[in-house]
């Protein structure tokens, strides 16, 4: 377990230990989440987006965003 302390301005010094094992470096985004009177912080890294690369696919292997794409087209032929 770790402890730090926010400062002030909100700001909180992750410690190094965590720093060196998550490949956490000046300017490396993170994202915090909320769920059941917790929070989690997870940093943006490459390992990270590797992933999580592909969670939006289709359940026919199709990435979600060609999928609303298609589905937008068809709507659009159906108006006319």
């Amino acid at each position: 377990m770790f402890m730090a302390q926010v400062t002030t301005k909100g700001q909180l010094v992750i410690p190094s230990r965590l720093r060196r094992k998550y490949s956490i470096g000046e300017g490396t985004r993170v994202i915090f989440e909320e769920e059941n009177g917790k929070i989690t912080m997870q940093p943006v890294t490459e390992d990270y987006i590797k992933s999580v690369c592909g969670m939006l696919k289709a359940g026919n292997g199709a990435s979600a965003t060609n999928e609303l794409l298609k589905e937008h087209r068809e709507e659009l032929k159906r108006q006319k």
